[in-house]
C-alpha cells in the first residue's frame, strides 16, 4: 500500500485535543528509541508489524514502526479509535468477520490486515493519546499471557519516551524562547544606547568593563574592545586618573552611586571635560549583577562656568573696591570736620562689615576664597566676628544647626550682627575684658531663630534712643524689612538678649 503524506495536525478545543497538543506529532517523529520498542514488540508477539500511533482529529500518525515505511493514516479508518476506548489490550482476532472492520481500506488493500492487536499509550491524567499496536496478515486466535503482559509494559515504556521528549522538547522551546528573549531585549539596548549623545557603559559587578556604545567610540576615536577590562582608565588625563579611580572603587565597595567629572581623551588628542554617572542594578536579593553608566561631554559649559567665574570674580573685585573707596571718603571728610568722627567711624565700620560679607559669598579671587562654606551662616557670622576675638579667647560663640545662606541674604544679616557686636563693644558685655556673647541658632520647618545673649558685661538699662536710634532702625530695616523676620531685644541686667525670628526661605532662595 502507498505510503500516505502526514497532513499538518488539526487541533480542536475538547479535553483529549489540550492534552494530545503537548504531544506534537511534528516534534514526535520516529525516534530510534520508539522502533526499538515496535522491534521488540513484533519479536515478543512474533507479527511482521508493529507500530506506536499517536492519533489526533483527523489523523494517525506513527511515530515508531517496524515492518511498513507508512507514516500514518486517517483517522476514521484506524484501528486504534477504537482501541483508545477499551480499558486494556484490544485484539481483533480476524478482521473479516468483525463488522467493524470487515469493509475497512486497510482491510480490504494494502496491507491487507486481518489480526490487530493494541495496548493504549495512557498520559499521566488517564487520557488514552494513542496505542502499541501489532498488526499480521492472518487470522490469529489472540495473543497469550506473556505477549499481553509484554504489550502492555512495551506500552507503558513508549510512553515514557514520549513524555521524556515532550519534556525535552518543551525545555529546548523556553530555552529557544528566552534566549530571544535576551536577543532582542539586548538588541533594543544596543539600539537605544547607540542612538542617545551620551557615551554608555556598561560592567560586571567586580567593575570590568564589557560594554562600550558606538557614541564612546565615536568620541574617544579607540578600536572596539580596546578600553574593555581596565583600559578605560588609560583615556582620562593623567592628572584625573587617580581620583576617578578612587570615586571608581568607592562605588564597587559601598554600592553608592558613581558620579564624577574628568577630562576625557577625545579623538583629535586633545582633553574635554566630560560628567561620568553610573547606578548598580541589582537583583530581588539586593545583589548588584550589573553597572550602567553615562559619559555626558560637559566641555562648552564648564568653559562657559570659568569664564562666568572670571567674569565674576572680576565684579567682586570690582565691587570691594568700591566699599574701599567709599571708606577712604569717609575717613578723609572725617578729618577735616572733627565733629564728624564718630559718626564717620561707625559708618565706615558698617562699610567695611558689608565689604566683609560680599568678600564672603562672592570672593573676588581664589586666594580671597573663604576657607568656610560660602554658603554657610556660621561661616559668614566667624568671618565677622573674626576683629571681636582674641588669639586666645573666643569671645563671641556660635552654637547650633548650620543654615544656608545666598548673597541675597548675606548683607541684611551683616549689617544685623555688626550692629549688635558695635553696640556690645561700646556697650555692653564685649566693652570689658570678662564679656562674652552666645549666638545660638534653633531651626523649625518654617522659622530659623537667633538668639543673641550677653554675658558678664556692665549692668545696662533700655537706653533712650532703644527704638529711635540709628543702630536700631538699621537693625529693624535688616531683620524686618529685608529679611521679613521679627526682633525681640530684652534688656536683662547680666546684658541684651536679642530674639530674631526668619522665615527659613528668607536665607536661601533655593
Amino acid at each position: 500500500m502507498a505510503d500516505i503524506e502526514a497532513p499538518d495536525p488539526i487541533l480542536c478545543d475538547d479535553p483529549h485535543t489540550r492534552v494530545l497538543s503537548m504531544y506534537d506529532a511534528h516534534s514526535l517523529k520516529t525516534t530510534g528509541a520508539l522502533d526499538d520498542i515496535t522491534r521488540f514488540a513484533a519479536a515478543l508477539c512474533d507479527a511482521p508489524v508493529a507500530l506506536v500511533t499517536l492519533l489526533e482529529d483527523e489523523y494517525q500518525h506513527f511515530l515508531g514502526r517496524t515492518g511498513t515505511e507508512m507514516a500514518g493514516t486517517p483517522r476514521d479508518i484506524s484501528f486504534c479509535t477504537h482501541a483508545l476506548a477499551s480499558p486494556g489490550i484490544m485484539v481483533v482476532a480476524d478482521t473479516h468477520r468483525d463488522p467493524r472492520f470487515v469493509d475497512n481500506p486497510l482491510v480490504t488493500a494494502e496491507p491487507f490486515v486481518r489480526f490487530y492487536a493494541g495496548a493504549p499509550l495512557l498520559a499521566s491524567d488517564g487520557s488514552a493519546l494513542g496505542t502499541l499496536c501489532i498488526l499480521d496478515t492472518v487470522p490469529r486466535d489472540g495473543l497469550t499471557p506473556l505477549q499481553q503482559e509484554g504489550l502492555t509494559v512495551l506500552a507503558r515504556a513508549a510512553m515514557a519516551r514520549l513524555d521524556d521528549r515532550r519534556s525535552s522538547r518543551e525545555q529546548g522551546i523556553a530555552e529557544a524562547e528566552q534566549r530571544h528573549a535576551l536577543e532582542q531585549s539586548e538588541l533594543r539596548f544596543r539600539t537605544l544606547a547607540d542612538t542617545m549623545p551620551q557615551m554608555v557603559w556598561s560592567t560586571l559587578p567586580d567593575g570590568f568593563h564589557d560594554y562600550y556604545n558606538a557614541r564612546w567610540y565615536d568620541f574617544t576615536g579607540t578600536a572596539v574592545g580596546s578600553t574593555d577590562g581596565e583600559g578605560w582608565n588609560d583615556i582620562f588625563h593623567p592628572d584625573d586618573q587617580d581620583r576617578a579611580w578612587a570615586v571608581w572603587r568607592h562605588s564597587l565597595e559601598t554600592g553608592d552611586p558613581y558620579q564624577i567629572e574628568y577630562r576625557l581623551r577625545h579623538f583629535d588628542g586633545t582633553y574635554r571635560w566630560v560628567l561620568g554617572r553610573a547606578l548598580p542594578i541589582r537583583d530581588d536579593a539586593g545583589k548588584i549583577i550589573r553597572w550602567f553608566g553615562t559619559c555626558t561631554d560637559i566641555h562648552e559649559q564648564k568653559l562657559a562656568l570659568e569664564e562666568r567665574e572670571i567674569i565674576s570674580q572680576e565684579l567682586s573685585h570690582r565691587i570691594k573696591n568700591i566699599f574701599a573707596v567709599v571708606a577712604g571718603l569717609i575717613q578723609f571728610a572725617a578729618r577735616n570736620r572733627p565733629e564728624f568722627a564718630p559718626a564717620a567711624t561707625d559708618l565706615r565700620q558698617r562699610i567695611t562689615a558689608l565689604g566683609r560679607a560680599h568678600d564672603f559669598v562672592r570672593p573676588h579671587s581664589a586666594q580671597s576664597r573663604p576657607s568656610a562654606q560660602q554658603d554657610s551662616l556660621k561661616g559668614l557670622l566667624d568671618s565677622l566676628f573674626e576683629p571681636y576675638q582674641l588669639l586666645d579667647d573666643p569671645r563671641i560663640q556660635v552654637n547650633g544647626e548650620d543654615v544656608l545662606i545666598d548673597d541675597r541674604s548675606a548683607t541684611p544679616l551683616a549689617l544685623l550682627f555688626h550692629e549688635l557686636a558695635t553696640n556690645a563693644t561700646k556697650y555692653g558685655s564685649l566693652s570689658t575684658n570678662s564679656g562674652s556673647v552666645d549666638v545660638s541658632i534653633e531651626q523649625s520647618d518654617d522659622v530659623v531663630t537667633l538668639v543673641w545673649t550677653e554675658r558678664n558685661g556692665p549692668p545696662v538699662a533700655v537706653p533712650a534712643s532703644a527704638m529711635n536710634g540709628f543702630g536700631s532702625q538699621l537693625i529693624e530695616l535688616s531683620a524686618v524689612r529685608q529679611l521679613g523676620g521679627q526682633v525681640q531685644r530684652d534688656w536683662q541686667p547680666a546684658g541684651l538678649v536679642a530674639t530674631i525670628r526668619v522665615p527659613r526661605p528668607s536665607f536661601n532662595r533655593t
